[in-house]
C-alpha cells in the first residue's frame, strides 16, 4: 500500500466534506479578487466552487499529492483554474511572490502541517492590503474515530511500524485568532460541531471506518504491513462500531471543525 491519497475513496463522503467549505466562503467579505489560491485543493471541488463564483480570478490550487492534484486538474478544466503539485510550507515562505495573492483558502489542510501556528504570519504575508484568508480545519482530535486509532496504534505489535508517522493536528478558535490578529488581520473565527449522519441506507457496515481510513487513519494504514494492516483494521472497525453504534437515523459521527477568517490591514507587515 502505497504512501499515496485516493481522490475517490477521499470523496466517498463529499457532501459532508464539502460543507465546512462552503460555509467558510459565505463569511469571506465582499471581495473582486484577481488571484486565488487554494492551498490543500484535494480533488479539486473547492477549485470549481472559486472559479464558479469568480470567473475572472487567476485560481491555483495546491497540494502535495499527485493523484488528487490530477483529479483537480480534471475538474478545473484549464483556462484561469489551474492545479499543481506543491508543498504548503514552502509556498508560504517564498518571499519572491508575497503580497500578491486577494484570497487564500485552506480547508482540512492546516493540521497536517507541524506547528502550523508558526505558518500563520506567513500566509497572511502572501496577502495584499485588504485580501482574505480563509482557513478550516478539524477540531475533533479527541474524539474515538481519532483515540481509539491512537491507542491501538500503541500495541507493541503495531508500534514498531508507525513511530513518527503523520499524526493531524490543530488548535481552539481564540488560538487562530490570537495569532492572525498579531500577524496584522482582522479576524472573525468561530466553531462548529456537525453530526453527520453516514449511510442511512444501511449498505456500510463500518461507515466511519470509511470515512476515517480515506483522511486521518490514512498514515497508520499506509505505514503498516500487509498482514498487520488486516489485523489492525479488523480491530478498529469493531472498536469504532462499538463507539459510534447505527442509529434509527443512521451511523452518527459527531465532527467539530474549527474556522477563521482573517482580512490584512492597510498597515499590516
Amino acid at each position: 500500500m502505497s504512501d499515496s491519497w485516493d481522490p475517490s475513496h477521499y470523496t466517498r463522503y463529499a457532501a459532508e466534506r464539502d460543507r465546512p467549505f462552503v460555509e467558510l466562503m459565505a463569511r469571506v467579505p465582499p471581495l473582486e479578487p484577481r488571484r486565488i489560491v487554494d492551498l490543500g485543493c484535494g480533488p479539486g471541488h473547492g477549485l470549481r466552487w472559486l472559479a464558479d463564483r469568480w470567473p475572472d480570478a487567476d485560481v491555483l490550487g495546491l497540494d502535495s499529492s499527485a493523484e488528487m492534484v490530477a483529479a483537480a486538474q480534471e475538474v478545473a478544466g484549464g483556462g484561469t483554474v489551474r492545479a499543481q503539485v506543491g508543498d504548503l510550507v514552502d509556498w508560504a515562505r517564498g518571499g519572491a511572490h508575497a503580497g500578491e495573492v486577494d484570497l487564500l483558502v485552506t480547508t482540512a489542510t492546516l493540521q497536517w502541517v507541524p506547528g502550523h501556528l508558526d505558518l500563520l504570519p506567513d500566509l497572511v504575508g502572501r496577502l495584499r492590503p485588504g485580501g482574505v484568508l480563509a482557513m478550516t480545519v478539524p477540531g475533533n482530535f479527541g474524539e474515538p474515530s481519532h483515540t481509539l486509532r491512537r491507542q491501538i496504534a500503541e500495541q507493541p505489535t503495531y508500534a514498531a511500524h508507525l513511530a513518527g508517522i503523520a499524526s493531524p493536528a490543530s488548535h481552539d478558535p481564540a488560538d487562530y485568532l490570537r495569532v492572525l490578529a498579531e500577524a496584522g488581520a482582522a479576524v472573525d473565527a468561530w466553531e462548529t460541531t456537525y453530526l453527520h449522519v453516514l449511510d442511512p441506507e444501511g449498505q456500510d457496515p463500518d461507515p466511519v471506518f470509511t470515512w476515517v481510513s480515506a483522511t486521518g487513519a490514512r498514515p497508520t494504514l499506509q505505514a503498516l504491513p500487509e498482514d498487520l494492516r488486516a489485523d489492525f483494521t479488523e480491530e478498529f472497525r469493531a472498536a469504532l462500531r462499538r463507539a459510534y453504534p447505527r442509529t434509527d437515523a443512521g451511523v452518527v459521527l459527531p465532527f467539530r471543525r474549527v474556522f477563521a477568517v482573517a482580512t490584512r490591514r492597510d498597515d499590516a507587515g
